[in-house]
C-alpha cells in the first residue's frame, strides 16, 4: 500500500491523565471516522503540570496511565495504530525519581510495539524571561527508534530533538519513511522556528515530518504553539492546522515520494569523514 490517510491530533492537555484521555479520546474518534488509519497526538498527550509535586501525584508508570490505557484500548477498538506522542511516566529506573518523556506506539490490536524516552530534555532561557528546566524532571533517553509499520518505518522523535539534525539522519539512513515529531513548543520559538524546523528536517532526510501539537493556554499556565504540520520529502507543508486550538488535522502520504526525493538528492548516501576544526 502506497498512499497511507492519516490523522494529527491537536490538543490542549489538562492536569490529569483521567482528564487527559476524556479531552483527546473524542478527537481519535474523529479521526478514525474520516478514514485515518495511523493517528499521532502530541508531546505529554495525559498530563500537563508543571508543579513538580502535583505532578509526582499523579505520575505512574507506562502500564498504568490512564490516558495510555484507554489510548490503547480505543486503538483497539477502532482497528487504528496510534502513536501517542509522549506520555509522562515513571522512567523505571531505580534511585532517578525523574520521569520519562515517552512516545508509545500502538497497533490495530492496542500491543506496544515500540517506544522511545526522548533524548534531548529543553533547559533554555528565552529572550522573553520565559526560564526551563525540563531535565529537573525528566531522565532523558539514550537510543534512537524506528519502528516497523504496515506502511514503511517510522522514526520516532520528541519536541526538543527537532533542534539535533543528526538524529533524524541517523533515523533516515536507519529506513525511516516517516519521523514523527510530537510537540508541546513554546509560542515564542514557535513562532520564529517551528515550520522552519519541520522543513528542514524533511528536506535533509527525505522523509515525512508528522507534526501533532500541544496549543493555546493550559491549566497549569503554559503557552503552546499548536500548528500542527505534515511536511512532504521535498520540503512542501501538505496539511497545517494554522491555529491553536485543539482539533483534527487529516493528510494522505504518498510513501513513493520518499524514494524520489532521496533519488533525486541521494544526500544520506554521501557522508564523508572529515576532521574537525580545531
Amino acid at each position: 500500500m502506497s498512499n497511507l490517510p492519516i490523522a494529527l491530533i491537536q490538543t490542549r492537555t489538562p492536569a490529569s491523565p483521567a482528564a487527559g484521555l476524556a479531552h483527546v479520546e473524542p478527537l481519535v474518534r474523529q479521526a478514525a471516522a474520516g478514514g485515518a488509519k495511523l493517528i499521532l497526538t502530541p508531546e505529554a498527550t495525559n498530563f500537563l503540570i508543571q508543579d513538580r509535586a502535583a505532578r509526582d501525584a499523579v505520575l505512574a508508570e507506562a502500564d498504568r496511565d490512564a490516558t495510555v490505557i484507554g489510548l490503547r484500548a480505543l486503538a483497539r477498538e477502532l482497528g487504528v495504530w496510534l502513536l501517542i506522542g509522549s506520555a509522562i511516566v515513571r522512567s523505571g529506573h531505580e534511585g532517578d525519581e525523574r520521569a520519562a518523556n515517552r512516545s508509545i506506539l500502538v497497533d490495530d490490536q492496542g500491543e506496544v510495539v515500540a517506544t522511545y524516552d526522548k533524548l534531548h530534555v529543553y533547559d533554555v532561557d528565552l529572550p522573553t524571561g520565559e526560564r526551563w528546566r525540563e531535565s529537573a524532571a525528566v531522565r532523558p533517553g539514550d537510543g534512537a527508534v524506528v519502528a516497523d509499520t504496515p506502511w514503511g518505518k517510522l522514526g520516532l522523535t520528541i519536541c526538543y530533538d527537532i533542534r539535533f539534525p543528526q538524529l533524524h539522519r541517523a533515523l533516515a539512513k536507519a529506513g525511516a519513511a516517516m519521523i514523527a515529531v510530537p510537540a508541546a513548543f513554546t509560542v515564542p520559538t514557535g513562532e520564529a522556528h517551528w515550520e522552519t524546523l519541520l522543513r528542514a528536517r524533511a528536506i535533509e532526510t527525505g522523509a515525512y515530518i508528522l507534526a501533532p501539537a500541544q496549543a493555546g493556554t493550559h491549566e497549569d499556565g503554559r503557552r503552546t504553539w499548536g500548528r500542527s504540520t505534515v511536511v512532504a520529502p521535498w520540503g512542501e507543508v501538505i496539511a497545517k492546522l494554522d491555529h491553536d486550538e485543539p482539533g483534527v488535522l487529516y493528510a494522505e502520504l504518498d510513501l513513493e515520494a520518499v524514494e524520489k526525493a532521496r533519488s533525486a538528492v541521494p544526500q544520506l548516501t554521501h557522508d564523508r569523514a572529515f576532521a574537525l576544526p580545531s
